[in-house]
């Protein structure tokens, strides 16, 4: 096995300062000989680059020739280069003088390309070979000792010592062999030595030998007949030995090419030149003819500077004796523009990833064009406005190179045109569209399409009823686009929100957990999270309000009267009370909230319909007429407190009024919650006695309490006052102060709940009017009354403030 020439030229161009990986070439050359068996190893590749072996592999090497045939391979293993198909170097390169292979070798993760030369060294396989079976010459017998007479040449296809280099002749007692003819290169000659004598031999056979100089020494024969004749003094003289002309490739069949001219000085027959080829390679017989007698080269086939740029013609010109000479016509064949450019994608990285930095080499373009000089220069362009562009490389080779960083969201994949132009006039082009996809990469976070949002669910809702949906979008692609929503930890009244919502992972829909109570939660904030399924995954996330709406579950709560019936109190009404007068007041409030709370009062019976009304937004009970002495002492009301939701709730009392001025008027006083058709009379005076006996203790106790409060917090108490027991308070509300009013009307405390100062419970307006006036209100000691007045001078400015900004309130 010969050892390849480690001559390595290693040249690299650096396309950009920010590529993130080069294209290394280089030109490696071998030498080797033709004829080598299939397997054999022609050079050590990896090892002449410095590469692993064991790397080779996964960086997918490859060889890649402009022609059909494979000539060698890489194997994989070894990284050695071996043969793959027969290697003649006369059937590559005639008989040129140099004869080369070249072609690419490419190895992929990172591309590297390099130029590789293989000169095809020849060696001593073929023999020579005439042309013909047998020489046929004519001599006179006449012809003079030391007479030349040339033979036709052997051929040999291989160059150098292994060409023809020698002939000998077979012995015989007439002729030798010239030993000027028997010289490379020139045709062999043999010389007369002994006269010839037709009369005693007319005819002779003789050997002609044909040596190459290889080794082994290979030979070739052919025989010599030579019929005596009369004589021939000369032979056919051409006008010059060699011929030089030009053919432009491509010509027209039958075109003539050339015209040899040779003369012959005798007369007659033996003057008359014959020409003809003295030897033709098998490819110059299918393209060119002599014609015999005129000497016209004519074109019979189609000529191509591609195929081959030079022709070699040997002519022989033969007079009618036999005698010969030749010439040697060189034909060079003119290139023309006739082949138009081919676009061959040697290496393209498709999908390419879309974070790719600016200047990254995706693929090699390689363009061919078999012209030659400014007929192969190649111009290569992009058609389209694309992020890509082409950076000239070695000889007709091109890096396909990113100018920017590629999108898969904005343009998901391109089809890209190439257009490759010649240099010759005209110039011919040719184009090629190929397709490059964008592979996605995990650049964008879902986006929700709110910035923000809000649900409004009303309470008392069915668990797992749905609340909204939230909808984030995601621009990248199949996993990377593909969204999964969940609730952010977070806590609600102490309750951690998963308690409260839950959240489809797939769908955004977000669920209720359980039933909201508006009067326990009005409204709370959680955070949704979206996340893609990337590698890393990216996230982002939206704030969603949750609003409670109020439903009207809650109904009117009576604070006064109680309404479970168990109050024995009376209010009196004076006998003297005016139509208007202000007689009790029923206090109701409502849990609820809105319109919901907003209550109404109604009397729905009453022990006479027509002496008593009542407010219908502010519950205060006052006379319709005025009182007369036919009206019953003892009046029974039911009020209903209704609200204004839907559909509407209510509750209602009962409301015992006595007609009085004094308690000693009424010994007869009697529980009013008992049938007045009683009979036992007995059972009724212990009533009264009781009854007495606690509206005077009462009495004494607000007296008692009035002095008491006076340093503390005074409360206006004035004529026909409503005082509501502390018994009637339920535990869950609180009372709320300050409820005091103008000047001589009247004065009641209210309750609410203790949330209601975020509800929308309005008080309404007290009109004051008809109210009683002070000489018509219950008859009390006298020293109470002037306890009374006097308190009321010294707080009324005090409390002049606070009175204006409850009526303001009052009056809203």
């Amino acid at each position: 096995m010969e050892r390849p020439t480690h001559r390595i030229k290693m040249k690299c161009f650096v396309f950009m300062a920010v590529l993130s990986f080069h294209l290394c070439l280089g030109d490696l050359r071998y030498s080797i000989s033709e004829e080598r068996r299939r397997g054999s190893t022609l050079g050590k590749i990896a090892q002449d680059l410095g590469m692993d072996t064991k790397t080779l592999s996964s960086r997918k090497p490859r060889v890649d020739f402009e022609g059909t045939k494979r000539y060698c391979d890489i194997n994989h293993q070894t990284g050695e280069l071996v043969v793959n198909e027969r290697i003649d170097r006369e059937a590559l390169c005639g008989q040129k003088q140099s004869c080369a292979i070249h072609f690419d070798f490419f190895l992929e993760n990172p591309l590297e390309l390099h130029r590789v030369t293989l000169e095809i060294q020849d060696i001593n396989d073929n023999a020579p070979k005439f042309k013909n079976e047998a020489i046929d010459i004519e001599i006179r017998e006449s012809a003079i000792k030391g007479a030349r007479f040339s033979l036709d040449e052997a051929y040999d296809p291989d160059l150098g010592t292994n060409s023809v280099h020698s002939y000998t002749l077979s012995n015989n007692e007439h002729f030798i062999l010239s030993p000027k003819g028997a010289d490379r290169g020139r045709l062999p000659e043999i010389v007369l030595e002994n006269e010839l004598d037709r009369e005693k031999q007319d005819r002779l056979s003789l050997i002609l030998t044909a040596y190459d100089g290889g080794s082994p020494q290979r030979t070739g024969s052919v025989v010599v007949n030579i019929r005596v004749l009369d004589a021939n003094d000369n032979v056919p003289v051409f006008t010059q030995p060699v011929y030089e002309v030009s053919l432009h490739e491509n010509v027209p069949v039958e075109t003539v090419v050339f015209r040899v001219s040779a003369s012959d000085a005798d007369e007659g027959p033996n003057g008359e030149v014959t020409y003809e080829f003295s030897y033709l390679s098998i490819d110059s017989e299918n393209l060119f003819t002599i014609d015999q007698k005129t000497g016209e080269i004519k074109v019979k086939g189609d000529i191509d500077f591609e195929e081959s740029s030079s022709f070699e013609l040997r002519i022989r010109a033969k007079d009618g004796a036999g005698q010969a000479t030749s010439c040697t016509v060189l034909i060079n064949v003119v290139d023309v523009n006739d082949n138009a450019p081919v676009i061959i994608i040697k290496s393209l990285n498709t999908p390419v990833r879309e974070n790719l930095p600016s200047g990254s080499e995706i693929g090699i373009i390689y363009v061919q064009d078999k012209d030659s000089t400014s007929n192969g220069d190649i111009k290569c362009s992009i058609e389209q406005q694309v992020p890509l562009k082409l950076v000239p490389s070695v000889k007709n080779h091109f890096a396909l190179v990113t100018t920017t960083e590629l999108d898969r969201e904005r343009q998901a994949e391109y089809n890209i045109s190439l257009t490759a132009t010649d240099g010759g006039a005209p110039p011919l082009f040719s184009s090629k569209t190929f397709h490059l996809s964008v592979a996605d990469v995990n650049d964008n976070a879902p986006i929700f399409e709110k910035q923000l949002y809000s649900a409004h669910v009303a309470e008392n809702n069915k668990p797992g009823s749905s609340v909204l949906s939230v909808t984030a979008k995601d621009t990248d692609w199949r996993q990377n686009g593909t969204v999964v929503y969940s609730l952010l930890s977070s806590d609600v009244n102490d309750a951690p929100v998963s308690s409260f919502l839950s959240i489809n992972g797939d769908t955004g829909v977000i669920h209720s957990v359980r039933s909201f109570d508006y009067e326990q939660l009005k409204s709370f904030k959680l955070l949704v999270l979206a996340r893609d399924n990337g590698s890393p995954p990216l996230s982002s996330n939206v704030t969603v309000s949750v609003f409670i709406t109020d439903e009207n579950d809650n109904a009117p709560q009576i604070l006064y009267p109680s309404p479970d019936g168990n109050s024995f109190m009376t209010e009196m009404v004076p006998k003297a009370a005016l139509a208007g007068s202000l007689v009790s007041k029923v206090i109701a409030v409502d849990a609820d909230s809105g319109q919901n709370a907003w209550l109404t009062y109604h009397i729905i019976k009453a022990s006479d319909p027509g002496l008593l009304t009542i407010g219908v937004h502010s519950g205060e009970i006052r006379t319709q007429r005025d009182l007369s002495e036919s009206d019953s002492m003892k009046q029974n009301l039911i009020v209903s407190v209704r609200d204004n939701g839907q559909p509407s709730l209510s509750a209602t009392c009962a409301m015992y009024l006595l007609v009085s001025d004094n308690l000693a008027e009424v010994p007869e006083l009697k529980d009013m919650s008992h049938d007045e058709s009683s009979t036992k009379l007995t059972f009724y005076l212990i009533i009264a006695l009781v009854s007495v006996s606690t509206f005077f203790l009462t009495f004494i106790i607000i007296i008692l309490a009035v002095r008491f409060c006076r340093r503390r917090k005074p409360r206006l108490l004035f004529d026909g006052a409503v005082a509501i027991p502390s018994a009637y308070l339920p535990p869950n509300y609180a009372e709320v102060e300050g409820a005091g009013t103008l000047r001589s009307t009247y004065n009641y405390d209210a309750y609410l709940t203790t949330g209601s100062r975020t509800s929308d419970f309005k008080f309404v307006r007290s009109y004051n009017e008809g109210t009683l006036t002070a000489d018509l209100t219950l008859k009390k000691p006298q020293s109470a009354v002037d306890d009374l007045e006097g308190l009321d001078a010294d707080m009324s400015d005090s409390l002049q403030p606070d009175l204006t900004g409850i009526r303001n309130h009052f009056m809203r």
